[in-house]
């Protein structure tokens, strides 16, 4: 896509703007953003009328960047999506990017889609990046961090046990809701596949874990 069609897209999002929903999407988020009050399916239903042509690594970065850029909210949830339909076109420097979106107008509704659907994948398909995964889980970014326990959250039975039991384990005393909420989550999502391995290793961190990740590691298996 050139600078011309990213510029076309966002005018045609700005065009559907409806103040009075913004109100209650800026809400729910907290007023950390601006909205400009599209719903998800609207949204989805306008940026594929727009039939954006299949994009290079090039585009993605261009796309992504620009549209990171703008102060709505739905232009980043628009982002995230072409990410997540085109992330088999990136190579492994595209982490780099994905980075620069997770630490920049940071909330867990762009970090989880960029972790479990553009870094997971990239990790997946170029293992030398699991080498950034074991960085960002000491980092004190805990956007960073969370993005690291989580990545892993589509492997199902390719799930690295032994990394997510340790991203767990190293990060189990963070005192944030949402660092132990992605611990409960991605344990409870690997108990589909190991249900007796995330209940072992509940037990043998009980003292460390907080009653959150607990909580939520064991919602679906018990303990």
């Amino acid at each position: 896509m050139t600078s011309v069609a990213n510029q076309k897209l966002v005018d045609r999002l700005r065009a559907e703007a409806d103040p009075q929903r913004a109100v209650p999407m800026r809400a729910y988020m907290r007023d950390q953003f601006p909205f400009l009050g599209i719903p998800s399916p609207r949204l989805t239903t306008l940026v594929r009328a727009m039939a954006l042509p299949k994009p290079t690594e090039d585009d993605l970065r261009e796309l992504a960047l620009f549209l990171w850029e703008q102060p709505e909210r739905e232009f980043q949830y628009v982002a995230c999506g072409q990410l997540r339909r085109h992330v088999k076109v990136c190579g492994p420097g595209f982490l780099d990017v994905a980075r620069q979106l997770i630490v920049t107008k940071s909330w867990w509704d762009t970090v989880d889609t960029l972790a479990s659907h553009t870094v997971g994948p990239l990790v997946r398909k170029h293992p030398e990046l699991l080498a950034t995964m074991d960085a960002w889980i000491g980092a004190e970014n805990m956007w960073l961090a969370r993005t690291a326990i989580l990545h892993q959250l589509g492997y199902k039975d390719s799930t690295d046990a032994a990394r997510l039991f340790h991203y767990c384990a190293a990060r189990a005393g963070h005192p944030d809701f949402f660092i132990r909420k992605a611990i409960g989550w991605a344990l409870r999502e690997y108990a589909k596949s190991d249900p007796v391995a995330v209940r072992a290793f509940v037990r043998a961190h009980d003292a460390a874990l907080s009653g959150l990740s607990k909580r939520e590691a064991l919602r679906n298996v018990g303990g």
